[in-house]
């Protein structure tokens, strides 16, 4: 596949904005993954590995952020940190967004990659990386976060988290061609792309990647979605997890809609309204069983047909779902919109 080189060339491919530039890559430069790390005990030493091991063929750093871990996380940095390709730098407040400043002001190359702790990277992906940011001249690129899981409630989330019915139609989420983006899961960037917009905002405990892709585009870089760039992702295994998540998701997203309005769309408010609507209509109907008032009982109709819609939606992926994780999608569908949605009406205080 040939990518768009120029200004001019990436405008065609419907990036309206204008394009800032920035200094061509060679084609072999050295690398620098950044983790922000905290209670990764299980899972450091498998993302590190992945990374020291990916195939590519120049220079390689990578910078850990620790956390105040309360497991074994730091005893596994420190002897990770016996290659000298792998530096530690403290990160006492723990925040995802103030260790990932503090790796990327630790690194000493040019681009940029970021990894989670409990991320393991496909062999490849830094290099498909690279070639990515010099064909494109973007300031960002990465690709797809790819949910796998064996176990039914799980599996049922990882179907429902690239499902459009699920969170959305996003490249990141669900698959697609190559091009222009939001934004992309993870994200390789370049270095001077961040400085010139002061890296990740730190305020932002969550939806700091979409606020930091938000930031990259309005000043005129270029963010890109590379579909080869797949990660795979364990999605949360229980319902009281899956809530957590969804719930906080929606607050920082509400909060990213309350800095920048202009970003708010109709995908946002369907949550919030599908709450206030099941809320209101079951409170309605429960008093209309109390009261002699039967019209009150229509509000029924708001619950159940909510109801029926995740069912149908569900239904929409039963060949491809085992059938154990299509019996509870349904669920998981309604506990992704609903805590989502009350996230979002909450937002952050």
């Amino acid at each position: 596949m040939t990518l768009p080189a120029s200004p001019a060339d990436r405008m065609s491919f419907g990036y309206s904005r204008p394009v800032a530039t920035l200094t061509p890559l060679a084609a072999r430069v050295p690398v620098s993954v950044v983790i922000p790390v905290l209670n990764e005990e299980k899972h450091l030493s498998v993302a590190v590995e992945s990374i020291l091991n990916n195939g590519y063929d120049h220079d390689i750093e990578v910078v850990l952020a620790l956390g105040p871990s309360s497991d074994g996380t730091d005893t596994v940095a420190a002897a990770l940190a016996a290659d000298p390709r792998v530096t530690l730098v403290p990160n006492p407040t723990g925040s995802t967004p103030v260790g990932l400043n503090l790796a990327i002001d630790a690194t000493r190359y040019d681009v940029v990659v970021r990894v989670d702790g409990h991320t393991a990277l496909p062999v490849g992906y830094i290099a498909a990386a690279v070639v990515a940011l010099r064909n494109t001249g973007a300031a960002n690129v990465g690709g797809r976060m790819v949910p796998t899981a064996s176990a039914p409630l799980a599996g049922a989330v990882a179907v429902a988290m690239q499902s459009r019915w699920g969170i959305g139609g996003a490249g990141h989420r669900i698959g697609g061609a190559a091009g222009p983006a939001d934004s992309v899961f993870l994200g390789s960037f370049r270095k001077e792309a961040l400085a010139a917009v002061g890296g990740f905002d730190e305020h932002f405990r969550r939806a700091q990647d979409w606020e930091l892709n938000y930031r990259l585009r309005a000043a005129g870089y270029l963010v890109w979605f590379e579909p080869s760039m797949q990660v795979p992702y364990a999605p949360r295994g229980t319902w009281s997890a899956l809530a957590r998540q969804f719930y906080h998701s929606g607050r920082w997203r509400r909060e990213v809609a309350s800095r920048y309005p202009e970003t708010v769309s109709a995908r946002y408010l369907a949550a919030p309204l599908v709450v206030v609507a099941v809320v209101l209509g079951t409170v309605l109907a429960l008093a209309g069983l109390l009261v002699p008032i039967p019209l009150l009982t229509w509000g029924f109709v708001a619950p159940l047909g909510y109801a029926a819609g995740v069912v149908v939606a569900a239904a929409s992926h039963g060949r491809s779902t085992p059938l154990r994780s299509l019996i509870l999608l349904p669920g998981v569908l309604a506990i992704m919109h609903l805590a989502w949605g009350a996230g979002f009406m909450r937002g952050i205080r």
